[in-house]
């Protein structure tokens, strides 16, 4: 029988990430599995509890969000160790891209019995911030803006904290001169973000990159031209079907490793997270973590 060490941090989710935990818990248990609960203090210390657990031959869960998931994934990447996914977090993008369930039986099911998967994850470099690695995408502009807006948002909680901070972000962006480099091959644009996905989803379910799959050894390049903010708005709706690719505005490539760069100093992102500013280098891993699904 399988043993697991949950990590939660008890700061960012509070009482949805235990709540989230608890369920399950009770269901491994009763099923004969060993759980031991560890608490970490931030990001950096979760990494830390999950490195430890799994030299211990432990499935580590992460219970949260993204933010957790890509945190504890990114530390075992390329380990060996076995990870599972609680997700207790406003987007949970990565696990729904694993089509993860979330009622209590049925992911302790997957949990107990479920096989480990391959997927890849993604190696963040820049020379502002320490290298890093991720699960779910990269990207810089407007939603690095936003994602920024609403992590730091006093008043609103959940989704509608992500919407006033795109609002906010998108009602002061200015157009920005892009340089993106796909596997050596350079595409310079004017618009309003450049995404490399692994996940297809991110910021809120939203459907990023259609095409995009965890397991193909490739990133799904997006990126998103110059265009009147009406129309911008309108494409931003669209995120919820992915439907926005077919809007001339809207360049989606494919590869191994993607820089990108720009005129000014604008924001990137990895899963929710890491906040720094471009240039940035994002390069896949393929099949470094196995994932329980």
């Amino acid at each position: 029988m399988r043993q697991f060490t949950a990590v939660v941090n008890p700061t960012a989710g509070g009482a949805t990430s235990a709540a989230a935990l608890l369920g399950v818990a009770r269901l491994l248990r009763e099923a004969g599995a060993e759980l031991e609960t560890e608490y970490s203090g931030s990001l950096a210390h979760a990494r830390e509890i999950a490195r430890r657990a799994g030299q211990r031959d432990r499935v580590v869960l992460a219970v949260g969000g993204d933010g957790m998931a890509g945190g504890i994934g990114g530390a075992l990447s390329g380990t060996g160790t076995a990870l599972g996914l609680v997700p207790a977090g406003r987007g949970n993008d990565f696990a729904r891209a694993l089509a993860l369930p979330t009622e209590p039986a049925a992911l302790a099911e997957v949990l107990l019995r479920g096989e480990p998967r391959p997927v890849d994850t993604i190696e963040v470099t820049s020379a502002v911030h320490d290298r890093t690695v991720v699960l779910g995408s990269v990207y810089a502009g407007v939603d690095a803006l936003a994602n920024h807006h609403a992590n730091n948002a006093r008043l609103l909680r959940g989704t509608a904290s992500y919407y006033a901070g795109a609002l906010r972000a998108i009602t002061t962006w200015r157009a920005t001169r892009y340089r993106v480099t796909v596997d050596g091959e350079e595409h310079a644009f004017t618009g309003y973000t450049a995404v490399a996905a692994n996940s297809g989803y991110y910021g809120f379910n939203r459907l990023i990159a259609p095409s995009a799959r965890v397991d193909d050894g490739l990133l799904e390049v997006v990126m998103i031209h110059d265009a009147p903010r009406r129309l911008f708005f309108a494409l931003m709706n669209e995120l919820g079907s992915g439907a926005h690719v077919r809007r001339p505005q809207v360049r989606v490539l494919r590869g191994r490793e993607v820089r990108i760069e720009a005129d000014r100093a604008i924001p990137y992102g990895a899963d929710g997270e890491v906040e720094a500013v471009v240039p940035v280098t994002a390069r896949v891993l393929p099949g470094a973590l196995n994932v329980l699904c």
